[in-house]
């Protein structure tokens, strides 16, 4: 968000009174360091509302990273159904619905959940209004803006390079979804062809092109930094 006027207006003003108030024997205090954004917590829950273009959807967020897992529990705006999108660190997703359709694709793309560090190594962009927070803003390998707040550094928003959006609404700090609901339904294991549905190829589309290849992406970059 763009600062106001007054902000310019104020900064100007202050360039100009600071140096008459400071003695002649004073010198300019050194920059501080960027700050660092706040690695993940080990489990988390949180519920977040997505904008793609216009097209919304609330998703329901648990990270389980000392399981190596992660879910993703998706509902379209006025849809009727929810989709589950569950993840592990083999590489392996089960992207599925849980009514009479028995919807399921498997997915294995050979890349794992993101760790809690995986922003390590993110560029600083300095301090933006988002969502009404005064927030800390970082890039990561030219895919991802991420808006931590700078009070609780608790996340805010991010964005990826297609405009895709997450505004958090809610973030629960050790929060764990029960064992049992982590289990993808029988026939997905069935051997008799996936059943596919225009709900179902949006959801595996978008794991292909935005959430595991951003995986990939910053699991290699950090690499190469060694972090």
């Amino acid at each position: 968000m763009a600062f106001a006027a007054t902000d310019f207006i104020s900064l100007s003003l202050l360039t100009l009174i600071l140096p008459s108030l400071s003695s002649p024997s004073s010198t300019p205090s050194k920059p501080t360091d960027p700050p660092l954004p706040t690695p993940w917590p080990h489990q988390f829950h949180s519920l977040l509302f997505m904008n793609r273009s216009g097209a919304l959807q609330v998703l329901d967020l648990w990270y389980d990273w000392p399981n190596g897992r992660n879910f993703n529990i998706i509902r379209n705006q006025l849809g009727s159904k929810l989709t589950y999108d569950l993840e592990w660190n083999n590489g392996t997703s089960f992207v599925y619905t849980l009514d009479s359709d028995r919807e399921c694709r498997v997915l294995s793309v050979g890349v794992g959940i993101l760790r809690p560090n995986w922003l390590d190594g993110a560029t600083y962009l300095g301090q933006r209004h988002m969502d009404g927070f005064l927030c800390n803003v970082w890039e990561k390998v030219e895919f991802i803006w991420y808006y931590e707040d700078v009070v609780s550094k608790r996340p805010v928003y991010w964005v990826f390079y297609s405009g895709y959006a997450a505004h958090v609404m809610t973030f629960e700090v050790g929060r764990v979804l029960e064992d049992a609901e982590w289990q993808a339904p029988v026939y997905c294991f069935e051997e008799k062809g996936e059943k596919r549905s225009p709900l179902i190829e949006s959801v595996t589309n978008f794991n292909s092109s935005h959430g595991r290849f951003m995986g990939g992406m910053i699991n290699r970059f950090n690499t190469s930094m060694g972090l």
